[in-house]
């Protein structure tokens, strides 16, 4: 196997496991305090938002070429309506905090599973992220930008748990819906590759594109979803995974 194809296939796994690890968190701490997720989930923000900036942007800027900044301006804006239709199709995580379906008194299994299947159609663009950048040919920042979305996906993981065990799915089950939303993003980082591994020319506008799904992300459902108390906590707590991607990006990049 080309040992290209094994570092995606890895990488691609533990961008996918990550969400298994949190679903095993969430079964073995059910009730877990939302400063120490919010901070979590912050932290993975900061790295997504230094890797979406660092890793694909810019770099669809220099592949553009001449027409670089068009196509990344593009890139990005058709990365974010695309999440922004799905988001209008099928609400995400910040469409049902508020809702009964995280006070466990709801036990409408369909709502539930509408909840599960929106977080796996989310993964989706997120695991052409990291696939994307593997095809330009940049396995470090790939790498850094498929540890970013992991982060993310951890805490995502915990909270898929307990609404299933509430609406009475049995706890294996619950296992394997959680572990199937992150095969998700298996499947997205296998797309993400080969696209632009078989089509090249489309690298900038995937780099663009891929970014501008991050963005919407960070901004959309990242961020609000931390701010449920004291803000000032999970602030620094963004701006200390931002600037460990750059410090981390200067250092092996240079």
């Amino acid at each position: 196997m080309d040992s290209a194809l094994l570092k995606v296939l890895l990488t691609a796994v533990g961008v996918g496991g990550a969400t298994v690890i949190g679903a095993a968190i969430g079964f073995a701490f059910k009730k877990i305090s939302h400063k120490f997720s919010d901070t979590v989930l912050s932290f993975a923000a900061g790295v997504m938002l230094a890797a979406a900036v660092i890793g694909l942007i810019l770099p669809s800027v220099e592949y553009g070429g001449d027409f670089g900044i068009l196509i990344t301006v593009v890139g990005v804006f058709a990365g974010a309506l695309c999440l922004n239709l799905i988001d209008k199709l099928v609400p995400h995580l910040h469409r049902m905090v508020g809702s009964d379906i995280e006070s466990h008194e709801n036990k409408s299994l369909s709502k539930v599973l509408l909840f599960v299947t929106a977080i796996a159609i989310h993964n989706l663009p997120e695991g052409i992220a990291a696939g994307v950048g593997f095809g330009a040919d940049d396995p470090t920042g790939a790498l850094v930008i498929a540890g970013g979305i992991a982060l993310q996906n951890i805490p995502e993981g915990m909270v898929i748990i307990g609404p299933m065990l509430a609406a009475g799915v049995k706890p294996g089950r619950t296992f394997l819906i959680a572990s199937l939303t992150g095969l998700v993003e298996v499947v997205g980082t296998l797309i993400g590759y080969f696209a632009v591994t078989v089509a090249y020319f489309i690298l900038p506008f995937a780099l663009a594109f891929a970014g501008g799904t991050m963005l919407y992300v960070i901004s959309d459902e990242m961020i609000p979803e931390t701010h449920h108390g004291s803000t000032r906590g999970v602030t620094y707590a963004l701006l200390v995974g931002f600037c460990l991607m750059l410090a981390t990006d200067v250092l092996i990049g240079g």
